[in-house]
């Protein structure tokens, strides 16, 4: 890959599963330089690349390789020795498979296409050969799927297996982003692997040292950028709120939200290099019926808890939750309609969802907003974009003790 030549002083690494780029970012801001990215989707892709490859020229993408949206089988088949030929040259392959495959209900069936997506980062791995592994995934990816009345083996326990046997010394481990300056308590699974050939030159390093130094580094880290290790909603997102003010959004018939006063630090951090001060990207808001809008406003009025206000409408949804101002988020996911807004009646906009994962204003989603029914398994909208994202803050975290392990 002649491309790569020009990046020798930089540590190089390619993003797996890349999605809108959440990870990369997080890489980007420790000083890595993107060899290229592989995502499935049209619409997740076409965010990563306004932001990381149009505005920050973050990747030096391969000529044998088109940019844009790819499969990653589709690579496999039709690229293979391109990828032998990156042995030695890339430091890093960093991210894991989609999540849904993974959920904690339900079979096992060994010939389900998810599971193929695990074989296929493997086949990856063992034909790039990178020095680190860096893998994120849900914690139901630690468990096993019930097979009859047993519990099958879990996935993470394949995969460590399946990597140990092609050279790599490899922990996983449960993260709990909230603990690293993320206002959202999402635990997620880490993996990291490094060859043993690279461990057995430099001793002084083992499986357990990224995530020894990660925690011991994040105080000092978040203090460098005058945030808390622990945020709360309020300090994510209080400057973003409906009664601030509203502007014609760029869809028709949707108001869109402008900016508050600047309330946190938290604040200051991600509206860094925000240029027009009255245009908040993707900071649209739903349109609820009075039906809905009055059952929200009663829920805050009146102090209801999430089941409180459950039981009060009689409600099947078991996921709703009323947000509080005091507190980090429960886990995102990538339905908007699970959550109420801790002191306005309605639903969280993209932007304040992008606040919770912490990316800067300055990265500007693409694609629709929100989608639905069939269109579901082949569309990726913006609040699902970000809720299948790893927090470009904890990457970055991540993306200093990686550099630090091979430097």
């Amino acid at each position: 890959m002649e491309s790569l030549k020009s990046m020798s002083d930089k540590k190089t690494y390619i993003d797996l599963f890349s999605g809108c780029g959440g990870l990369s970012l997080g890489l980007h801001n420790a000083g890595w330089k993107g060899a290229f990215a592989i995502e499935k989707s049209e619409d997740a892709f076409k965010t990563l690349e306004y932001n990381l490859i149009k505005k920050k020229k973050h990747f030096d993408w391969p000529t044998w390789l088109e940019q844009k949206h790819h499969d990653i089988n589709e690579i496999l088949e039709n690229h293979s020795e391109n990828l032998i030929s990156l042995r030695g040259k890339i430091d890093l392959v960093a991210g894991g498979p989609p999540c849904q495959g993974f959920s904690m209900a339900g079979r096992r069936i060994e010939n389900d296409s998810r599971n193929d997506l695990i074989n296929s980062y493997i086949k990856f791995i063992e034909l790039v050969k990178p020095k680190l592994l860096f893998f994120e995934n849900v914690k139901g990816f630690t468990l096993g799927f019930k097979n009859n009345d047993t519990k099958g083996t879990a996935y993470s326990t394949y995969v460590l297996e399946k990597l140990e046997s092609l050279g790599y010394s490899v922990k996983g481990q449960l993260i709990d982003f909230s603990k690293f300056g993320i206002p959202q308590k999402r635990t997620r699974f880490i993996l990291v692997g490094i060859q043993n050939d690279f461990l057995n030159e430099n001793p002084k390093i083992n499986k357990d040292t990224f995530f020894e130094e990660i925690k011991n580094n994040k105080e000092k880290f978040l203090i460098n950028k005058k945030l808390v290790v622990n945020p709360t909603l309020e300090n994510a997102i209080s400057d973003l709120l409906q009664s601030n003010g509203q502007i014609e959004s760029e869809t028709p018939n949707f108001k869109a939200g402008v900016y508050g006063e600047i309330a946190s630090e938290y604040q200051k951090y991600v509206r860094k290099y925000t240029k027009n001060e009255s245009k908040v990207d993707s900071h649209r808001f739903a349109k609820h019926t009075d039906v809905v809008k009055n059952r929200f406003k009663t829920a805050l009025d009146e102090n209801l808890t999430s089941s409180m206000f459950r039981a009060r409408f009689q409600l099947k949804k078991s996921s709703t939750k009323i947000l509080e101002a005091s507190k980090p988020t429960p886990t995102i996911t990538t339905l908007p309609d699970d959550y109420i807004h801790y002191c306005e009646p309605r639903i969280m906009t993209v932007r304040e969802y992008a606040r919770i994962q912490s990316f800067p204003d300055t990265y500007q989603f693409k694609g629709k907003y929100t989608t639905g029914g069939k269109r579901r398994t082949q569309e990726v909208p913006r609040y699902s974009q970000i809720g299948n994202a790893i927090p470009p803050l904890f990457g970055e975290q991540a993306g200093i003790i990686l550099k630090k392990l091979i430097s």
